[in-house]
C-alpha cells in the first residue's frame, strides 16, 4: 500500500549515507521513527532488527508473516519479533512492498546458484559478520544471523510455490519508514549483489534517516 510520510527530511535528527556492499548497525530508540532511502532505485537493503536491550529477541519472519497474513511488508504491517511482540510499525512506504522470503546472499549461495568463480564475490552476510566483529559492543554474533527482510527487494511467489528475483518495483527516492516500538538494534548490509536483478545488476548507495522521539 502506497502512504507518503508527513515528515520532512530536512528536520530529520540524524541522516547516515550507506555506500553499496557496506553496512550499518546502530540503535533506533523506542519511539523514533527511520526511513530508508533508495536513492537510485532498484537497491535492496537486507536488515536484521534486535531487542537492543535484550538480542536474543529479534526479527522473525514467521511470526511476522503468521500475525499479518501475508508474505508482503508495506504501510500498515507490524514487524514481530520471535517472542511475537511488535517490533517496529511501517507507517509510510512509497514503494509499495518489501520481501521476507528471499534471505541474504552468501559466498555459499552464489556459489550454488551461479558459479564456483562467484564465492569470493562479496555478500550480504560478509557484511553482517563483519559489522558485529567491527562492533562488539552490541553483543552479537554469528549464531544471531538469521531470518532478514529485503526492502525494496522483488521476489515474486509462483503459482507452484517458488521464489523468483525479479527487477526491482522501486525507483530513485522511494522510501520506506518504521517506527519503533522498543529500542532496536539496526544491522543493514547495503546488498552488493551483481548476479541477479535484485540491484539491477548495479548495487547503489541508501540513506537512513532517524527522527528522535519528541
Amino acid at each position: 500500500m502506497i502512504k507518503e510520510s508527513l515528515l520532512n527530511p530536512e528536520h530529520a535528527n540524524t541522516t547516515y549515507h550507506i555506500d553499496a556492499g557496506d553496512y550499518f548497525i546502530g540503535v533506533v530508540k523506542a519511539g523514533s521513527t527511520f526511513r530508508l532511502v533508495d536513492l537510485e532505485g532498484n537497491q535492496a537493503a537486507d536488515t536484521l532488527f534486535y531487542n537492543a536491550n535484550d538480542p536474543a529477541e529479534r526479527y522473525s519472519a514467521t511470526d511476522t508473516i503468521r500475525e499479518q497474513g501475508n508474505v508482503y511488508l508495506t504501510a500498515g504491517s507490524e514487524i514481530r519479533s520471535n517472542q511475537n511482540n511488535v517490533m517496529l510499525e511501517i507507517v509510510a512506504d512509497t514503494c509499495g512492498r518489501h520481501d521476507t522470503l528471499g534471505g541474504a546472499c552468501a559466498t555459499e549461495s552464489n556459489t550454488v546458484r551461479y558459479d564456483l568463480e562467484k564465492r569470493c564475490m562479496h555478500a550480504c552476510r560478509d557484511s553482517w559478520m563483519l559489522a558485529i566483529t567491527e562492533n562488539p559492543e552490541f553483543g552479537l554474533s554469528k549464531r544471531d544471523i538469521s531470518h532478514n527482510i529485503n526492502f525494496f527487494m522483488n521476489v515474486p511467489v509462483t503459482q507452484a510455490g517458488g521464489l523468483t528475483f525479479e527487477d526491482g518495483i522501486s525507483a530513485p527516492g522511494k522510501y520506506v519508514e518504521m517506527i519503533a516500538k522498543m529500542d532496536i538494534i539496526v544491522l543493514i548490509s547495503n546488498c552488493p549483489q551483481l548476479n541477479n536483478p535484485c540491484n539491477g545488476y548495479n548495487p547503489t548507495p541508501v540513506n537512513m534517516l532517524v527522527w528522535d522521539k519528541r
